[in-house]
């Protein structure tokens, strides 16, 4: 049986399928409870439902994994030859996931790092992806949470969303609660900052703050040699589109992602949602 470092992430990654099988890489659900009903992201409940369930305005909440689920996945890892194991996860201040790995590390069979990124969507998967390369290299879990943690120190994300409503309902606003007062008379455009949704410009139209999302993504890019991911939900054509002029702007342009984002974000983000995430290599 090969030794090997396993690396973990969760289904807010929203990493490519293939990259996953790929790479080796394990991802834990969260859960998405739409009514009475608890569904696992990425393979028991679609975008579109969830569109379609929000724009009706039906209750839809999240959750974290259990503490028994992490602790079955790193047993399961333990068995199949992981020496160690990095498992790395949506910030701790949007949801409790990363506690839960905590919890479950601590009775692992092998060493378990588990890492706070402070970021998500393909900010954390990029993070994955590192660690990954690392460890396929013959890296230490030490070395692989060290690449994971520089990629993430380095990385950024910028979305717009048409209504603040989703985000005030799922209690992630943050300091972007400030918005609310004229969210009818702009279009906000967010980042994350330390692990938190924090406001970054107010525009006054949809179109204005996708262009001006666009240039955001073009001077976070510059000319270094970039990973770039657009995410949407429920605006697939907008999301080519800018994925086309990122793709003639930025000059070091390594890899570009286009994806829709999971039911997680979606319920707290609601559909509209247009997002760039820029990662330096």
């Amino acid at each position: 049986m090969s030794r090997h470092v396993a690396i973990v992430t969760d289904s807010t990654a929203y990493l490519p399928p293939r990259a996953m099988e790929r790479h080796g890489i394990t991802t834990v659900p969260l859960t998405v409870v739409l009514g009475d009903q608890a569904l696992e992201e990425g393979t028991e409940i679609s975008t579109r439902s969830l569109a379609q369930a929000l724009q009706k305005r039906r209750s839809v909440t999240t959750s974290r994994p259990s503490p028994q689920v992490f602790a079955e996945t790193y047993r399961r890892l333990a068995e199949s030859g992981a020496s160690g194991i990095v498992s790395l996860h949506l910030s701790a201040e949007l949801s409790g996931t990363y506690d839960a790995a905590v919890l479950a590390a601590r009775e692992a069979p092998v060493p378990v790092r588990v890492v706070d990124t402070g970021v998500i969507a393909m900010a954390l998967g990029f993070c994955a992806l590192t660690a990954a390369e690392t460890a396929e290299a013959g890296g230490t879990v030490d070395e692989a949470v060290t690449a994971a943690e520089k990629r993430a120190a380095g990385t950024s994300a910028v979305f717009y969303v048409d209504t603040l409503d989703y985000l005030r309902r799922g209690g992630r606003i943050g300091a972007a609660q400030k918005l609310l007062g004229s969210a009818l008379a702009v279009k906000p455009l967010l980042q994350l900052e330390d692990g938190r949704i924090e406001p970054l410009e107010k525009v006054r139209t949809a179109s204005k703050a996708i262009a001006r999302l666009e240039e955001l993504t073009v001077e976070r890019a510059g000319n270094a040699e970039v990973d770039i991911a657009v995410h949407h939900l429920a605006a697939a054509d907008g999301a080519a589109a800018l994925a086309d002029r990122l793709r003639a702007r930025v000059p070091g342009l390594a890899d570009l992602h286009v994806s829709e984002v999971g039911a997680v974000i979606g319920a707290h983000t609601g559909p509209g949602l247009l997002g760039a995430v820029v990662s330096p290599r």
